[in-house]
């Protein structure tokens, strides 16, 4: 993977900044740790995402070797469920939300996030072409990515600390999941496009 690929980037950066199983974890653990002592758990959001998504490249490298329409079925499946996951942000929006106390445990986010349908979505839709079976262009995705991740992991740790303190009128959480819901929306149908041109090319 030379230099920066502004598709990769954008993506992986609405699906990050996307609430989720994941980031729901982190913005608990802002609440009720504070910011300095919820940290440590970036870390262990990196790694459950790394090895989730490469578990998923490696499949649907060796899958589409037998299989070629195992590509075009992936997309779609990840468009399907991240419509699912547009319509209910939307709907949860206006819903109280409710802190955990308890403080976040490392094990329950790295679980959190390995299991998160979002490294299938990375894998399958996001990460560049041979980004599984070319080391060099694994290792510079891999490289940009955890980039993309650190950063947006503390807005999501000093988000649930803020939410502990003064709310913003504007910057709220119903906002927020609305806004998500915009834009996971349109990705989804994206992604529909791009199963629709991969469908079209010539075998």
């Amino acid at each position: 993977m030379s230099g920066i690929d502004f598709v990769f980037v954008l993506g992986t950066a609405v699906i990050l900044l996307t609430p989720g199983p994941t980031n729901t974890l982190l913005a608990a653990a802002g609440l009720a740790q504070g910011v300095r002592r919820a940290a440590p758990l970036v870390a262990f959001e990196l790694a459950g995402y790394l090895v989730g998504i490469t578990a998923w490249g490696l499949f649907l490298v060796s899958a589409q070797a037998v299989y070629p329409w195992v590509g075009i079925v992936v997309r779609v499946a990840s468009s399907v469920y991240l419509a699912y996951v547009a319509v209910k942000i939307w709907g949860a929006a206006s819903a109280q939300a409710t802190a955990r106390k308890a403080p976040i445990g490392p094990a329950a986010l790295f679980v959190a996030t390995l299991l998160n349908p979002k490294g299938l979505v990375f894998a399958s839709t996001l990460f560049p072409a041979h980004s599984f079976d070319r080391l060099q262009t694994y290792i510079g995705s891999i490289l940009q990515f955890a980039c993309l991740l650190v950063p947006i992991a503390f807005i999501w740790i000093k988000f649930g600390a803020a939410l502990g303190g003064q709310r913003s009128r504007f910057i709220n959480p119903e906002n927020l999941q609305r806004t998500a819901a915009l834009v996971i929306g349109v990705f989804s149908v994206s992604i529909v496009g791009s199963a629709v041109r991969l469908s079209l090319l010539p075998g």
